[in-house]
């Protein structure tokens, strides 16, 4: 079986016989991916694409966000109230709602 080395890394300190893991281990390999994934500035981070869907429209007061049509690939039902003016943010996926007529 092939495991990747943070989860070899989380095995080998949870048999070193103490009840305390070394998580400390796991931080660089986590810090030396996230860099390396930072470094690429030609794509556009997922907070930014989030940001490019423009609101979505709500005739009530209540949006129902579940991130996707398909269950598989939402996210937890969350039932957003839209009485601000101000669009209200999913905090699951990030998307935005606001009321019809406010706009």
């Amino acid at each position: 079986m092939a495991y990747s080395g943070v989860l070899k890394t989380l095995i080998r300190s949870s048999n070193l016989g103490s009840t305390t893991r070394n998580i400390s281990l796991v931080g660089s390999q986590i810090s030396n991916h996230t860099a390396k994934w930072m470094q690429d500035t030609s794509k556009k981070s997922p907070m930014e694409l989030i940001n490019e869907v423009p609101p979505i429209k709500v005739e009530g007061r209540i949006a129902a966000c579940e991130g996707d049509n398909n269950p598989a690939l939402g996210h937890p039902i969350e039932f957003i109230c839209l009485d601000l003016k101000e669009p209200a943010v999913c905090k699951y996926c990030g998307l935005r709602y606001v009321q019809e007529h406010h706009h």
